[in-house]
């Protein structure tokens, strides 16, 4: 199965239309790993029919690899019997902690960046990829808050990580740009850090604006000041880096989502065009 780089984010609003509709530009799905996991209901079946058709990434928001405590020895497990079965051709999940004294925060906490922690997600990395025998991709998430004890930035961070346990980032733009005016950074400094060759996915969606500050919703268009950052640093990347529009929100027509993803080709033609 030939694999594209344009994607969407698999949703269940999605499953009728993709039966009746097996044609489509989208060329891959990415799925909340999650939602499959431990399951041998309805979801879990549908997957594996559309898995017949289209290659599938695995995104997860449970593997907490920023957790002092260590992993939750049951969800690596979990997660590689799914892997087992429908095959991803990638596996991601968020820098982040949410796994805390056998329990689930309902929220992506972020970690301050120090050598500390550091050293923590390193090893927590480490053991994931050792029991799913696979690379994974870690996300830079949005965030609300910041540490005291940080004492590097979180591009910094990111390079590092990825250059000490063989990960790949998942890079999300929009979390970028949403991070760059919550905290007053330039958000080409982060871009500029970041070299092309340890970025295996990017993500673009939409945010939300309250009372000066932005939301990392996923339910808006991609804003225009992400699209310029997107077509400012994907000719760093080569044909490898996937591509994924997220919406989870507000969701458009499948017709519309397409219409974003279009969007993100146009793009890329024109940062190929320019080099």
């Amino acid at each position: 199965m030939e694999l594209g780089r344009f994607g969407l984010g698999l949703r269940k609003e999605h499953y009728s239309y993709l039966a009746d509709n097996p044609e489509t530009n989208v060329d891959w799905f990415e799925i909340v790993s999650e939602n499959y996991m431990a399951t041998e209901g309805r979801p879990i079946r549908i997957l594996e029919s559309l898995r017949r058709d289209f290659p599938i990434a695995c995104h997860g928001v449970s593997m907490s690899v920023g957790s002092v405590e260590g992993l939750n020895p049951e969800y690596p497990k979990s997660l590689k019997t799914l892997i087992d079965r429908v095959e991803p051709f990638l596996v991601s999940d968020h820098l982040a902690w949410n796994y805390y004294k056998g329990g689930y925060l309902h929220e992506l906490i972020p970690i301050p960046y120090n050598e500390e922690s550091l050293n923590i997600v390193s090893s927590n990395i480490k053991r994931v990829q050792d029991v799913l025998g696979r690379e994974i991709s870690i996300e830079n998430i949005s965030s609300y808050i910041t540490y005291e004890s940080s004492d590097m930035k979180e591009w910094e961070f990111l390079r590092e990580l990825s250059f000490r346990t063989d990960c790949k980032l998942l890079l999300d733009i929009n979390n970028v740009y949403v991070n760059a005016v919550n905290f007053g950074f330039d958000p080409m400094e982060f871009l500029d850090f970041i070299p092309g060759e340890i970025v295996s996915q990017i993500h673009l969606a939409g945010f939300t604006e309250r009372e000066g500050f932005l939301f990392d919703t996923h339910s808006r268009p991609v804003d225009e000041k992400v699209w310029d950052l997107f077509g400012k640093y994907i000719s760093r990347c080569d044909e490898k880096t996937k591509i994924l529009i997220e919406w989870d929100e507000e969701i458009p027509d499948f017709l519309g989502l397409e219409e974003e993803l279009n969007k993100a080709r146009s793009i890329v033609q024109r940062a190929k065009a320019a080099v």
